[in-house]
């Protein structure tokens, strides 16, 4: 897609999809089209297609745990061993967001790209400064056997005209000392959870075009396979028990097929496993199981899922939405939606009954937000799904019944830049909440059923 496709499909998404009903205020359409840095409106417009998805719940899957785990009763959280509760408020350290490893957190801010802090007390142990500047809304997307993942600019250079020239690398960091391992030029400045991830054996990159997956070395960087599609064929990428699977259709206004491919995740070897009749978009994973959506329109009142295993095999269920749907997330077995009204309601996604509807317990931002509440979390050891909100409101919901079973607030600070640039964003360390908005981050445990 070019840079100008690009800026359309920005303008159609922030003044057509809404969002799911949430409409870019006066002239954002505008604003981030004309943006002087190049990289950084292709990074805002890869966040505005993020939160299109969520318009029809493609927001990638949060783990959860097996069935028998969500019907138990809620138990109380236990801190992991050493851990206190801390905060930090430091501007350009992770206000783009983080992610956990065991004990420890990589975040990414305006100064750093990655940046590795102690989960237990907040200590920063090593920072990779950015390359000219980190205003995106991407962070440290992956980590494993000992490697951080994670993008940064791949100049910091201008174009003769006094603009910056962008670019994009995804890079290899060594998670113990911060040292950068290698680094692979991308071909835009997409930083989405389309861009790159993780499979058996390598790292899935989009790179070297637009149209093609290649499978990386994770210690080397190195090409080991590519698989290419046709023009004409837009592809979403998934993974499923670390085997890597396109979801593709014809690239028109006149909505297709979605043809099911997998790839051998050690040769690239391609294989179409089914055909889903009508265009669906991948929402997240549940257990040997992928989760689509049909495509419809956004003010439609009932949604058509689709789970696919491994063999190809696929179980519909449809729902009645509850409200104006504000997002929608795959937690372990089950669909959790939230309402701009402020309902939060879970499905199973097994049968596709609707379990239970119930207050989320925190204060939701306006419609005319781009960014809503934070994805939901899950501690399937405890049988709590976890809410955050922009203003620091957090709630825990009972994952079998909805009953509220805690609610606290933290201060969340002085934010800065756009609100969508900088999304809330709540993570589990071990039944440890850590909370991020904007340049604060908090360490908490819930105290439930003391």
């Amino acid at each position: 897609m070019t840079t100008d496709h690009v800026e359309e499909k920005v303008r159609e998404t922030l003044h057509a999809v809404a969002l799911d009903r949430v409409r870019a205020p006066g002239d954002l359409v505008e604003q981030v089209v004309r943006r002087r840095s190049r990289r950084r409106f292709s990074q805002a417009a890869g966040a505005a297609v993020a939160v299109a998805a969520i318009s029809v719940g493609a927001v990638l899957g949060f783990g959860g745990g097996a069935g028998g785990e969500q019907d138990r009763p809620v138990r109380p959280a236990a801190s992991p061993e050493g851990w206190k509760p801390w905060q930090n408020d430091a501007a350009g350290v992770a206000e783009r967001g983080c992610v956990v490893d065991g004990s420890a957190l990589y975040c990414a801010g305006s100064k750093y790209d990655a940046a590795k802090f102690d989960a237990n007390t907040g200590e920063r142990l090593w920072t990779v400064k950015v390359n000219r500047e980190g205003d995106g809304p991407d962070h440290p997307f992956a980590v494993r056997d000992g490697v951080v993942y994670a993008y940064r600019n791949h100049t910091a250079k201008n174009l003769p005209d006094g603009d910056y020239m962008g670019g994009t690398d995804l890079m290899a960091v060594d998670a113990d000392n911060g040292d950068v391992l290698w680094k692979k030029k991308m071909p835009q400045d997409d930083r989405t959870d389309q861009a790159a991830m993780l499979i058996d054996g390598a790292v899935l990159a989009n790179t070297p075009s637009l149209r093609t997956m290649s499978a990386l070395d994770p210690l080397t960087g190195k090409e080991k396979w590519r698989h290419t599609w046709d023009k004409g064929i837009a592809c979403e990428r998934a993974v499923l028990s670390g085997v890597p699977h396109l979801l593709c259709t014809p690239d028109t206004e006149k909505p297709g097929d979605t043809d099911v491919i997998r790839l051998d995740p050690a040769t690239g070897d391609a294989k179409k496993i089914t055909t889903i009749p009508g265009r669906h978009q991948f929402m997240g994973t549940s257990g040997d199981r992928m989760v689509l959506i049909e495509q419809r329109d956004p003010a439609a009142k009932v949604r058509h899922m689709t789970t696919v295993d491994s063999s190809g095999k696929q179980t519909s269920h449809s729902h009645r939405i509850e409200g104006k749907v504000a997002g929608s997330d795959v937690v372990g077995d089950r669909l959790i939606s939230v309402s701009w009204e402020g309902n939060a309601s879970a499905y199973s996604l097994t049968t596709g009954e609707k379990l239970w509807t119930a207050p989320v317990g925190v204060k939701m931002p306006g419609e005319e937000m781009v960014t809503g509440i934070a994805p939901p979390v899950v501690s399937a050891r405890q049988g709590v799904v976890y809410f955050f909100s922009p203003n620091g409101d957090l709630s825990g919901l009972d994952l079998r019944t909805g009953e509220k079973v805690w609610r606290d607030h933290v201060d969340t600070g002085k934010q800065q830049g756009p609100s969508f640039a900088n999304p809330p964003q709540l993570m589990l360390y071990g039944d440890v909440l850590v909370a991020q908005k904007g340049t604060m981050t908090v360490s908490l445990l819930p105290r439930i059923g003391d």
